[in-house]
């Protein structure tokens, strides 16, 4: 038996004795069915890619972090949908983008998200003051009260990590 269909066994049988418990576990902390039933399947899904299923020793543990982590991520999509749906709303018509390019600004727009989630406020401030506001490091530093090398830090950090989620989601 070669290592994938070991694999996905190893998630058929993990899916059969957990998801009807997932699915409850869920369903109790969304309050909606249909959402609850298709995190499960994200769940399996991220385990399946994952080829974990078989060093897994705790499967209700497990599966539970890995479905929060989930739920946390649909949450935050749709707060922020709901923010730029809102922010279309309030351009005079004259200035909605196209249907096309609002899909493709709101998928940039959750991968920017995701990008700066997992870098500290004072990083992703600073990331965001030169990247998005395209200030200086200098006047940063003076906005923030900061010095200039904890800007080039800051930098730094930011810069490492966007690159790895970059390749990270790539890979």
């Amino acid at each position: 038996m070669s290592a994938d269909s070991s694999a996905s066994t190893s998630v058929g049988t993990l899916y059969v004795e957990h998801s009807p418990w997932l699915l409850g576990w869920l369903r109790k902390r969304m309050g909606n069915h249909c959402d609850a039933a298709d995190l499960v399947q994200d769940t399996f899904v991220k385990v399946l890619r994952a080829r974990t299923a078989e060093e897994i020793r705790q499967p209700r543990h497990y599966l539970s972090k890995v479905a929060k982590g989930l739920m946390i991520d649909l949450f935050r999509r749709r707060s922020l949908e709901q923010a730029y749906l809102e922010a279309l709303a309030s351009l005079p018509p004259e200035h909605v983008p196209s249907c096309e390019a609002q899909a493709m600004m709101f998928e940039t727009l959750v991968e920017l998200d995701r990008m700066l989630t997992g870098l500290g406020a004072k990083v992703r401030e600073v990331f965001v003051l030169a990247q998005l506001e395209g200030l200086a490091y200098a006047r940063i530093a003076e906005r923030l009260g900061i010095s200039l090398r904890t800007v080039n830090n800051h930098m730094a950090k930011a810069m490492e990590h966007v690159c790895l989620m970059q390749w990270e989601s790539h890979a």
